[in-house]
């Protein structure tokens, strides 16, 4: 039987980077089992979903608590997208991120990819998933660059 704690560490650190997974997922995290399929579905830490496997592709999408774990651990993640200070407010609401108000985003960041979006202070704001390329979101002046699932002011 494979070790589940080593399992997500692995999908966490392909998906978001190297090192992310030990800093996302400590020893005392919590695995939920899908009553279906008997798959890992959530991880939890005392009591807060930190993120969901996707049944579709096997990786996570995470929560604000997940998100904020990994900020603040300041591992080398790959899924940041910096957004305008004037906007923020309205991205922590759960409004999607144009590409317009991006200043920064990383590199390797693909259509499809989990990423967690910050103000220009380096905090939270929501957490969602690219319609662009991380090098798109930096030249495109309109469009959609990330379609937000939860802004920070909507998980209370």
């Amino acid at each position: 039987m494979e070790n589940p704690l080593r399992r997500i560490r692995s999908v966490a650190d392909y998906q978001f980077g190297k090192g992310v997974g030990v800093k996302l997922f400590p020893d005392s995290v919590k695995i939920e089992y899908s009553k279906r399929t008997g798959r890992i579905r959530y991880v939890y830490l005392n009591g807060k979903r930190l993120a969901t496997m996707r049944p579709t592709d096997g990786l996570f999408s995470l929560s604000i608590a997940g998100a904020k774990r990994i900020v603040e651990s300041a591992c080398d993640a790959k899924c940041f997208v910096t957004v305008r200070k004037d906007v923020s407010k309205f991205i922590a609401e759960g409004g999607d991120v144009f590409a317009v108000h991006v200043v920064d985003a990383d590199g390797e960041i693909r259509p499809k990819d989990e990423v967690i979006v910050l103000d220009e202070d380096g905090n939270v704001l929501a957490v969602g998933r690219a319609v662009l390329s991380g090098e798109e979101m930096k030249v495109f002046r309109c469009g959609v660059a990330v379609k937000v699932r939860r802004g920070c002011m909507e998980e209370s």
